[in-house]
């Protein structure tokens, strides 16, 4: 489960909420009524573990050959 907290919970203990995302590594979402709002995550500058993330994420797509944004072309003329 992702760690979640609300906006006025944050606002007065902000940079320890920074420290423990930075040391955890996981991801802060604050609420606002209940519903995410914001995502804090921990600044990764490797390229390499960013597209590691993204490994394995296309689960399935048909036909990849062929060309995509034919009907986005008439809207131009």
């Amino acid at each position: 489960m992702k760690n979640t907290i609300s906006k006025s919970k944050f606002k007065p203990h902000a940079l320890e909420y920074f420290r423990k995302v930075e040391k955890t590594g996981q991801e802060l979402i604050i609420t606002d009524r209940n519903k995410p709002v914001l995502k804090i995550i921990p600044y990764h500058e490797d390229s390499d573990q960013l597209l590691e993330e993204l490994r394995n994420s296309v689960i399935s797509y048909k036909d990849p050959t062929d060309p995509v944004g034919l009907e986005d072309w008439e809207s131009l003329k």
